[in-house]
């Protein structure tokens, strides 16, 4: 029998600003596969929502059921050669998915922090969601885009758990990150501690792979 899992102490206080109207029929099929899904709103108009573990396809489908029975926008990336395929490019935009090009100076991470930058300077809504593993296969650790992402536009980091034990789909979490892997990794591990993937083996430790810069570090690029 799996325990359920420790919760981590969030920095931001239900009930939150932003709220949704979901998707009757997702909730409804979701309480066909015996899930449930929580959750309380969006603390900000902008941030990082990560989900994990990823370790199978499934995940995949699960988010999409979650995100469509609370309603929530949530964004995510994509090769920006997927999105020029007919019909599946016009798809992926349909359900989230924003292009982005691997190629360019500073990678992935510098135009998340373009995008965040102009959609805080106008006040608009944007919540990016990420994989922190990148892959679904087993990983000895967690890439640092989304550190380094939600670090640089100064945005809440959302703890979402993707738990096959409970059959589980949590989105309450929402925390302020230190700009210090040291102190912040430890948290979001605690916070994880006990959720159990559809591939258990496959789920990364939670550290960090690459070395995530501090905040300062990030402050002048």
């Amino acid at each position: 029998m799996q325990g359920a899992p420790t919760p981590s102490a969030a920095d931001f206080a239900p009930p939150h600003p932003l709220q949704f109207e979901g998707s009757r029929l997702a909730r409804w099929v979701l309480q066909c596969l015996g899930w449930r899904v929580t959750f309380e709103g969006l603390p900000a108009a902008q941030g990082v929502l990560i989900a994990y573990p990823h370790t199978s396809n499934w995940d995949f489908v699960l988010a999409m059921l979650a995100k469509w029975s609370i309603g929530v926008p949530v964004r995510f990336w994509g090769k920006d050669s997927l999105f020029r395929i007919p019909l599946f490019g016009r798809w992926l935009r349909w359900v989230g998915g924003v292009p982005v090009r691997r190629d360019l100076a500073g990678g992935v991470t510098r135009q998340a922090r373009e995008i965040f930058a102009q959609r805080k300077a106008s006040g608009t809504y944007f919540w990016l969601g990420l994989a922190p593993e990148g892959t679904r296969s087993a990983q000895p650790g967690w890439r640092s885009g989304f550190y380094q992402t939600a670090v640089a536009a100064q945005v809440p980091l959302g703890l979402v758990t993707l738990d096959f034990g409970r059959r589980v789909v949590d989105a309450t979490c929402f925390i302020r990150l230190s700009g210090d892997p040291a102190l912040d990794m430890p948290r979001i591990a605690q916070h994880y501690q006990g959720v159990v993937g559809k591939i258990a083996a496959n789920a990364a430790p939670i550290q960090l792979l690459d070395a995530a810069p501090t905040r300062s570090d990030t402050a002048d690029t």
